[in-house]
């Protein structure tokens, strides 16, 4: 009894830990979205005249994974559509997360650039501190920012 109990505990923390993997870093919509990587999106900007949404996020960070659902968001998908999508794990790029930390190198992080690739580091979220960390349960700042963004690019 006791080997099949613990057997059973086992099992399940597997379970649970192959389940979160499967996962790690959230489920950004990669079909919907159509992300790019740094170099490919910034000659797609340039290319096609569209400014860049750049996100850094990690694999293991819970607010990340919490953040990649906002862009399931059918009115976040279409005008999603009107950038170029960058989405970039920390970890693995730090050098460019050290070209975008103007307030910090918390995560995730959300940037908006120019068709020419220059920070936009005035679209944030208005906050004093962590400018670029917007809501990860709610698309309006996202989509304000993006509203900003559209308008000034006219």
């Amino acid at each position: 009894m006791y080997r099949t109990a613990a057997t059973l505990v086992i099992g399940s923390v597997l379970g649970v830990l192959v389940a979160t993997a499967a996962h790690a870093g959230g489920d950004w919509n990669d079909e919907g979205i159509g992300w790019q990587g740094y170099e490919e999106g910034l000659k797609k900007a340039a290319a096609e005249k569209k400014p860049v949404c750049l996100i850094f996020f990690t694999e293991w960070c819970p607010h990340c994974t919490s953040y990649s659902k906002v862009f399931h968001e059918p009115e976040v998908v279409e005008k999603s559509k009107k950038f170029v999508m960058v989405r970039l794990d920390g970890d693995k790029h730090k050098e460019l997360g050290e070209k975008y930390k103007p307030d910090g190198g918390y995560i995730p992080r959300t940037f908006f650039l120019s068709p020419a690739g220059e920070l936009q580091a005035e679209i944030s979220t208005g906050r004093p501190k962590y400018k670029y960390f917007y809501s990860e349960r709610d698309a309006k700042q996202l989509l304000a920012s993006m509203d900003t963004v559209l308008a000034k690019s006219k």
